[in-house]
Formats: structure tokens, sequence, C-alpha cells
């Protein structure tokens, strides 16, 4: 099972200014040793938007959060991890407010200005004892270093072997600002969005309105486009704060233009890192597809390669078995002529003019062998649809992590 220590990989990005966050233990996970309460404070009131799980199925968190976003003076985020609180019914709805307003106290802020975010197993109440002791020692740790961004994102860990931290600077209007993102996720990953949750921070100043178009165009190409079993979930979130910490006057024109490219990458990112750590994953698969007629289809095409486990467990074996891809693209629903379908595993061609061409069978093995990428590109014609997506392989470790599943 995950272990909280394990080092994180990326270089651990600066927190935005304004903005302080600590992780602690509360005792709601079954491994006490391990953070479950995230508090993450604006010191100046904030913009906030929200992209949420498109399941008819959501938590009470969800809902709450989504009445309250897009908005402006908002204050902070709390998080835990071990218990979605999901499938909880009218209770569900009042711990998550419970939630807000403790961490809302502790903040010196109201509740409606604290966002909630829960992940864990569903179908039990959230243990609101808990959470309140934790998010008033969270309270207590805030901070702004290196240790308070990584014990944050321990703190909305589940199944994650690791925590997934990005960041990015971009300039505008004579001044610099800082973008820090956090997520969760490692399983029912699927999308639209899936058990992921995220946090992204920036220290310039956002309406509304273009909070939410950044954050929903930033998702729609990235978490959007990462699927690890297809299994899309009941908590899934990704929050944009924006606190005008380093610029109080909102954004506009091409200063929009560099914080929307450098939220993109960020979320980037973590989108990949989260295919990277799909429980029991050797390999992560970016699928790139294009010449389809819409991204919609290229869209459709990429999830049913990148969702097929015989695809991913040949990923796992180092097999070049083209025909499980091929087949994969053909049975997407997307119309297309085989004959313009052209594959490559890791810039190695192995199919044209609906035919297999002649390559070296080792080489290939030996290229997915090696790296921990595996770079699958698929065209079907001269259509205008392309996209990047995420994936990862299928492994035994995937099956005996979540037979025995819990936190």
């Amino acid at each position: 099972m995950p272990i909280a220590n394990t080092p994180i990989r990326l270089p651990i990005p600066a927190i935005p200014r304004g903005f302080r966050m600590a992780g602690v233990r509360a005792g709601i996970k079954r491994d006490a040793t391990r953070e479950d309460v995230t508090l993450v404070a604006s010191d100046l009131p904030a913009t906030a938007a929200g992209v949420y799980t498109t399941n008819l199925v959501f938590a009470a968190p969800v809902a709450y959060d989504r009445s309250l976003t897009p908005g402006r003076g908002f204050r902070g985020v709390v998080i835990n991890s071990g218990n979605a609180n999901a499938c909880t019914g009218q209770r569900g709805l009042e711990d998550a407010r419970a939630m807000a307003a403790a961490a809302g106290q502790a903040l010196a802020a109201a509740g409606d200005e604290v966002l909630v975010l829960s992940t864990g197993i569903i179908g039990e109440f959230l243990p609101v004892a808990k959470v309140t002791a934790g998010i008033s020692a969270a309270a207590a740790a805030l901070g702004a270093d290196d240790a308070a961004a990584v014990s944050a994102a321990r703190g909305m860990m589940t199944t994650d072997t690791r925590p997934k931290l990005a960041g990015g600077t971009f300039s505008a209007a004579g001044s610099s600002f800082s973008v820090f993102g956090m997520a969760k996720g490692a399983a029912m990953i699927g999308p639209k969005l899936a058990t992921m949750l995220g946090v992204v921070l920036l220290d310039a100043a956002l309406d509304p309105v273009d909070a939410q178009r950044i954050l929903a165009e930033a998702a729609e190409e990235t978490f959007n486009c990462v699927s690890v079993d297809g299994h899309m979930s009941t908590n899934d979130t990704v929050l944009l704060l924006a606190n005008g910490a380093a610029g109080r006057e909102s954004l506009y024109s091409a200063g929009l233009d560099a914080c929307e490219r450098t939220v993109r990458e960020v979320c980037e990112t973590l989108a990949r890192e989260m295919a990277d750590d799909g429980e029991g994953a050797t390999h992560v698969m970016r699928i790139e597809v294009e010449g389809s007629g819409s991204r919609d289809e290229a869209r459709r095409i990429a999830r049913a390669i990148a969702d097929s486990p015989l695809v991913k467990t040949a990923v796992h074996g180092a097999d070049p078995n083209w025909g499980r891809i091929v087949s994969a693209a053909g049975y997407a629903g997307v119309s297309f002529d085989p004959a313009a379908l052209v594959l490559r595993v890791n810039g190695i061609l192995l199919f044209r003019a609906a035919a297999p061409v002649p390559f070296d069978a080792e080489a290939v093995s030996t290229s997915i062998r090696q790296n921990r990428e595996t770079l699958i590109e698929v065209s079907v014609g001269q259509g205008p649809g392309r996209i990047r997506f995420y994936s990862s392989d299928l492994t035994a470790d995937y099956v005996h992590l979540n037979a025995d599943y819990h936190t």
C-alpha cells in the first residue's frame, strides 16, 4: 500500500504569495502515520472557480462547492482523505457544511468562504470530530515553505504512492506571478474527471468568469485527457483560487493568455503524474491521435485505446501488439477509413495502409521495456481533430490493490 513518506520526484514548486497550507494526521485513515487533513489558506479574499465530476452520483462536497463557484471572497480550501463523504444523503451535506464552518472559524472567515474536498471510502459518514480536530491542528501549522507544500499534498492522498505537485510562473504588465498545483489520483481515473482532486493557486487577480473559463479549458485539455481504468468517481473536483497578492488589478488581454498557458501547463504536469502513478503501473502511456474529424472524435479513439485492458497488458509485457491498438481504434465508434490508419509505437512504424509493415519486434519491445513512457501515435486521416491522452499499463498489482482496498 502507499507509503506517506515516499519521496516526490518533481521539484517542489513555490507556493504563490498570500497562500499558506498544511497537512496533518487526524486519524481518519486506518494508517495513523499518514496525513489526512489539509488546509489551504488565502490571506486575501480570492476568486474561486471549480470543475466537477459529471457522474450523476456525486458526493456532498461536490454539491456544496458547485453551489458556490465561480465567485469571489474565498479564504481557503479544506480537504480530508480516507472518507469520501459520498452516498451519505442529507447528513453528508450537513457534514460538508460543518467541515467548511470549522475551517472558516480557524481562518477567521465565514463557512461559505471556504470550499471543501473529500476523498476515500464511499458510503461511510464523515468522522466530523476527527476532521474538526485536524482542521485546528492544520491551522496552527500553516506555512509557505517546501515542507508545507509536501504535507498539504500528502493530506490529499489515498492510494497514491507519492504527492503530486507542479508549478510555473508568468509575467504580465511588468509583474511576475506564480501558479501552484497539487492533485491526487491513482485509480478510478476516467474522463470526465475521476477519483481525483486538484487545487490550483495563483497570486494574480482574476474575474470569476475568466477564472472559470481558464480552469474549464485547462481541465478539458489535461485532466479530461487522462484515464487509468475508465471508472468515473463521485468526488472529482478541481478548484482554482486566485488571490491577487502579486497584483490587485484583474488580468486582461496578453496577461490572461499568459496565465491560461501556465495554468494549462501545471494541469498537464499533474495529469501526467496521475497516469504515471496509476495503481501498480510500470508504464505511462502517452497516446497521440490526429487526423480525425473533430477533437471529440480523437478523444473517443484515444480513450478506447487507453481503456483497453488488452492494450494496457501488452504495454506492461512490452509486447508490440499492433492488432490490439488498431482494433481498439476501430471500435471507438468513430467513422474513418481503415486504409488511412497509421500506427507508430515509440516512433517505430507498425501499421499502414490497412496492413502491418515489417518492423523489428525486439527493438520495439526493448524500447517499451527500457522507458517509463510508451508513446502510441495514431493517425486516421487528414481531419483537424487531434488530442494528447495519458493512461497507464495494467498490472497484477492493480488487481491486488483494488481487491483489498482500504485507506
